[in-house]
Formats: C-alpha cells, sequence, structure tokens
C-alpha cells in the first residue's frame, strides 16, 4: 500500500510539473478549460502508468539482485529493463488514450504513431533513471556502511568480552594446579592459601570486566598475589616491584601482571637452589617484567592463553603494541602503559584524521563528477535542442533540460556541501541514528 500512494503522489507532482509548463509556453487566449482539464488527465495516466510500472519493476528487481554484493547486475537489469518496459508501458497508454479514449480509428492510430515520440521518452527515462540508481546506489552504499561499521563495533566488542570472560578458568585452573601441589606437600599451607585464594579471585571477578586499571592497582595486586605464591614456594621467589606509578594516571589491562607472574612461575624452575627472580620496573612509558630464565626440562606444552590474551587485548585498546624479549638467561615483556585521556586522543585523532582525508577525497570527487555532468549538460542539452528544432513544432527539449536541470542543481548543492531541505549535517545525523538502533 506505501508503494502504491508513492506511485499516486509522484504521479500528481508529475502531472502538475508537465501543465504548469504547458501553461507557461502557451498563448493564454486559446486556452479552454475543457481542453486544459482533458490534458490534464491524459498526463495523470501517461505519470501514473510510467511511474508504477518503474516503481513495481525496480522493487522487483532488488528482490533478486542486490545493490550490496551485485551492484552492476542490479545497475544495467534495473537500467534496460526500465526502459523496455517504458517503452511498451508507453506503446499501450498511447493506444488507450488515442484508440479507447477518443475513439481514434487503429489503423489512422498506427499511422500516426512517430519514433521521435518513442525516443523523447527513452531519454526522458534514461535520465530519471540514471537519477533513480544514483539515489538507490548511494542508499544501499550507506546502509552498507552503517551496516559494516555495526558488525566491527560489534564483533570488537564481543571479542573483547571473550576475551576477559578467558582470564576467569586460566586463573582458576592455574591456581588449583598449585593447591593440588599445597595439599600434598602441606595441608596446613594449603588451607591459608585457599583462604588467600578466596580474596584474590574476588579482585579477580571485580576487574576483569575493566578495560584499564592504574598500575598503582596492579602494583598491589601483584604484590598480594607473590605473597599467595611464596605460600609455596617460601623464599624461592624474589621478587622486586615499585610501591608506585611514577605517573598517578598510568593504566594497563587489567591483570595482565597476574598472567605474568602466573606464567613465569608455571614455565620456570622454582627452588631453595635455584630461585625465581621477577622484576618489575618503568622505564619510557612502558611497564617491564622480568625474569630469570630456567625454564623446565619437563614441561606439558603451553597454550599461550596467558600472553595471547594481554597481547590481543591491547591490540583491541591500543596501537601500542606488547613486545616479549627473550635471551638464554631472562625473559622479559614491555606492556605499554596508557591513560584513559591518552588512548582516547590517539583514537580519536586517528578516527578523525581518517574521516577527515575520506571526507575530502569524497568532497573533491564529487565536485570533479559535477563539473563533469555540467559539461555535459552544456553539450547535450544544445544538441537535443538543435533536433527540436528541426524535426518538430513541439518544444519537448524543454522537459530534459528542466528534468536535467533540477537533477544537476541537486548534484552542485551535494558536490559543495548544501543541503536546503535537510541541513548540512542531515547525513551524519541519520548515520548516527541508525548506528543507535538496535533494531536496524
Amino acid at each position: 500500500m506505501s508503494s502504491f500512494l508513492k506511485v499516486i503522489k509522484v504521479s500528481i507532482i508529475v502531472t502538475l510539473v508537465i501543465v504548469i509548463i504547458r501553461l507557461l509556453f502557451s498563448n493564454w487566449e486559446t486556452l479552454s478549460f475543457a481542453n486544459e482539464l482533458r490534458y490534464a488527465g491524459v498526463s495523470y495516466i501517461y505519470a501514473f502508468v510510467l511511474t508504477a510500472v518503474n516503481a513495481y519493476y525496480n522493487e522487483y528487481i532488488s528482490t533478486i539482485f542486490s545493490w550490496e554484493k551485485q551492484t552492476q547486475k542490479r545497475l544495467w537489469f534495473g537500467a534496460i529493463g526500465s526502459i523496455l518496459l517504458t517503452v511498451i508501458a508507453f506503446a499501450l497508454v498511447r493506444w488507450f488514450t488515442e484508440v479507447i479514449l477518443f475513439g481514434m480509428d487503429f489503423n489512422k492510430f498506427l499511422a500516426s504513431e512517430s519514433p521521435i515520440y518513442y525516443i523523447l521518452v527513452v531519454g526522458v527515462t534514461l535520465i530519471v533513471s540514471l537519477f533513480l540508481h544514483a539515489f538507490y546506489f548511494y542508499k544501499a552504499l550507506q546502509d552498507t556502511k552503517v551496516k559494516e561499521q555495526k558488525i566491527i563495533a560489534g564483533s570488537a566488542s564481543a571479542k573483547f568480552d571473550a576475551l576477559k570472560n578467558q582470564l576467569d578458568p586460566h586463573f582458576l585452573f592455574n591456581s588449583l594446579n598449585v593447591l593440588t601441589s599445597l595439599i600434598e606437600e602441606d595441608p596446613s599451607q594449603a588451607q591459608k592459601f585457599t583462604t588467600s585464594l578466596s580474596k584474590v579471585y574476588r579482585y579477580v571477578l571485580e576487574q576483569k570486566s575493566k578495560n584499564l586499571i592504574s598500575v598503582d592497582e596492579e602494583l598491589q595486586f601483584a604484590r598480594t598475589y607473590v605473597r599467595l605464591l611464596k605460600m609455596r614456594f617460601e623464599d624461592s621467589i624474589v621478587f622486586e616491584i615499585p610501591d608506585k606509578a611514577l605517573n598517578p594516571e598510568a593504566k594497563i589491562v587489567p591483570l595482565s601482571l597476574q598472567l605474568l607472574l602466573e606464567n613465569a612461575v608455571k614455565h620456570n624452575v622454582v627452588t631453595t637452589s635455584k630461585p625465581l627472580h621477577i622484576n618489575i620496573y618503568e622505564e619510557d612509558g612502558f611497564l617491564y617484567v622480568t625474569n630469570n630464565l630456567q625454564e623446565k626440562q619437563v614441561v606439558k606444552k603451553s597454550s599461550g592463553v596467558g600472553l595471547q590474551n594481554i597481547r590481543q587485548r591491547y591490540a583491541i585498546l591500543t596501537k601500542k603494541e606488547m613486545q616479549i624479549f627473550k635471551t638464554n638467561t631472562e625473559f622479559k615483556v614491555r606492556l605499554p602503559i596508557l591513560t584513559n585521556t591518552i588512548a582516547f586522543r590517539e583514537t580519536q585523532e586517528s578516527f578523525i584524521g581518517s574521516k577527515r582525508y575520506e571526507k575530502a577525497k569524497e568532497r573533491v570527487e564529487a565536485i570533479k563528477g559535477f563539473y563533469v555532468n555540467l559539461a555535459a549538460y552544456c553539450l547535450v542539452i544544445p544538441f537535443l535542442a538543435f533536433i527540436n528544432y528541426r524535426t518538430t513544432s513541439f518544444i519537448w527539449v524543454i522537459f530534459p533540460a528542466l528534468g536535467w536541470g533540477f537533477g544537476l542543481l541537486g548534484h552542485g548543492l551535494k558536490a559543495y556541501g548544501y543541503n536546503p531541505l535537510f541541513g548540512k549535517n542531515w547525513e551524519e545525523k541519520k548515520i548516527k541514528k541508525y548506528m543507535e538502533d538496535e533494531n536496524f
């Protein structure tokens, strides 16, 4: 029903335009109300049929060929089919109006038919079809961009949540392994370990949902976690850590230190004769975690969950990378120190810079396209006017001149960023609206 109402509205508008143009270029002394009413009625029949044929054909072809995935097929089948159907519909309407409505003899009707009528209607159809296809292609392109951005944003969010959720089973699994060892070696320490583990695990649950956490909080938790490890390894772990970060606003991804400490203990020999030295320090905007390398000879192949988790979470939040340095004697991990302000500014500057470049490039392309369109208009319309002058006294060239002219005006307004109907930021507002619409 909505499509039918649109066809009626468009048909009325087209009819009004045709009637107004006829009145402007007619001799008012020879006009009669009956003739003009008849002309308006016939014009409406043409406008309604041709509009309906093209509107429903475009809806049908869009269900077969998608603008997003089959752009070329949608364009060619849409344009060629529209022209063929328009010619057929135009011929049928002429037969209906001339033969059925006005009683002209069919043979006389065929004899009076001129190719110029069909050339004219094909020319107008080509121009209208060009603008309609350009509009629908642009609309489909914008819809695709919005959907892509929503998919990217949703995928990043889902991926980040999945990475954070890895921390629960990873931490608990490794802590239970330590507890199992303690139960065999020292049941009393195992009991204390269980009590401390509950406090530590509460911190894990509270902090894992955050994107960033202050370095000070993470350092404090690292000290608590090392005390937990010392219940099992006692003096076999030598731990050096600063009291506070140099910058109170410094932040890192949550539980990164815990994962690195856990890995160090898991993959290295930790005994009284071979103590594990772990050192945490800050330098040049990075937090370093180092340990002497004394790898276990028989160890289950590492899944790499811990280091990979930290690396991927940093990759989502910032362009700064976590780096790993390994020598024969030392294993070192460098964590980027971030702040909410710095991270936001870097993301914002990168985003704004890329968007400015894209918009500037689009604007240049639009202006270039407008000049090409203007040049074509200046060449084609005079040529059509010449054909009109040489073939008939009816001034049909006014239709493509006005139709193309209005399109050219709209093209120029868009190319230079003016939109008298919707305002300058209409497109951005609509994109934002669809981005925030969960049902889109």
